[in-house]
């Protein structure tokens, strides 16, 4: 796994720039409306809080690993998901779960080019590719995907901005402290919001110099990616502070070790309260969009929580 490396950079300013930047951050902060066009459609965020459906193609995914292996399986279960309310769908093929180990790309990409060819055949909803290789991203968009989502944050492949760039797609940038194989051991962070908005900024901007365009920009904060129970709560609590970055936010809380710490619960499948109340929360803060995998429970609790935060 190849990690980007990039000096740093020198972000003393004057007060003339430090108030052209508090004007643009409050300005970012009283967006509330994204609407991000992908290729046969459009995410109009912000009138209601969007569930992205994880469809894990993988054998050892922490909570559903070898359920939606086979490609006729993972097929019904799309199909079942926007049944469910999904309005989008997640496809992976490599777990990124604490201490995974990385997966050849062919092997990555015989895994979900099919899923992904079949689902687009079938169905209308927008498909997201969770991958953090440029390779298996650009098969992807061609077979059907719409949405590139990169663990990664553009960090793992240097060439991952310009695959994103040339399909002109929509772009999940998420941050995560190491790789999924050593994110857990000791991670450390002074004051995590300040390092994972910093990280993520220096990622919009590799992805804008690369000619990805910034209004298809989405963030993500990387719950349970290289962070501990404490660095969970602190995101959650204040996700309303990834506004200043002026992108849709996207939180993945679903059936998270964290909940399962907080509940005595080490069953991922018993961890759906947990994560129907950490969904709920993260929508109040400002997330655009949750990625879950039990979406029927979700569309419900979250119908409910938009309609409350959305009455005038």
């Amino acid at each position: 796994m190849q990690k980007v490396t990039r000096k740093t950079r020198d972000y003393t300013s004057g007060p003339e720039e430090i108030t052209l930047q508090h004007n643009t951050a409050l300005s970012h902060s009283n967006r509330k409306e994204f609407v991000i066009n992908f290729d046969g459609g459009a995410l109009d965020l912000g009138r209601r809080t969007y569930i992205m459906g994880i469809l894990n193609v993988t054998p050892d995914s922490f909570s559903d690993g070898n359920e939606y292996f086979d490609s006729e399986k993972a097929l019904d279960r799309a199909f079942e998901m926007v049944e469910e309310g999904a309005h989008i769908i997640d496809v992976g093929g490599e777990s990124t779960r604490p201490g995974a180990a990385t997966l050849p790309v062919d092997e990555e990409i015989a895994r979900v080019i099919p899923v992904i060819e079949k689902i687009a055949k079938k169905i209308k909803t927008p498909i997201s590719i969770d991958t953090y290789k440029s390779e298996v991203a650009c098969r992807a968009i061609e077979a059907g995907a719409h949405i590139i989502n990169d663990i990664s944050a553009l960090r793992f492949d240097t060439r991952m901005a310009e695959v994103a760039a040339k399909a002109n797609c929509p772009l999940i940038l998420m941050h995560i402290k190491g790789t999924p194989g050593d994110m857990q051991i000791n991670p450390n962070y002074d004051c995590v919001m300040t390092e994972v908005i910093h990280s993520l900024k220096e990622s919009i901007d590799i992805a804008v110099m690369a000619g990805v365009d910034p209004d298809k920009i989405i963030v993500d904060p990387g719950i349970g990616f290289g962070k501990r129970l404490d660095d969970n709560l602190t995101i959650i609590k204040h996700l309303e502070e990834l506004k200043t970055l002026g992108k849709a936010i996207l939180v993945g809380p679903s059936r998270k070790s964290f909940i399962g710490s907080l509940l005595g619960i080490p069953d991922p499948d018993e961890r759906l309260e947990g994560t129907l109340s950490a969904s709920v929360i993260a929508a109040a803060k400002g997330a655009h969009i949750v990625r879950v995998h039990d979406v029927r429970e979700s569309h419900k609790a979250l119908a409910v929580a938009d309609a409350i935060l959305m009455h005038s």
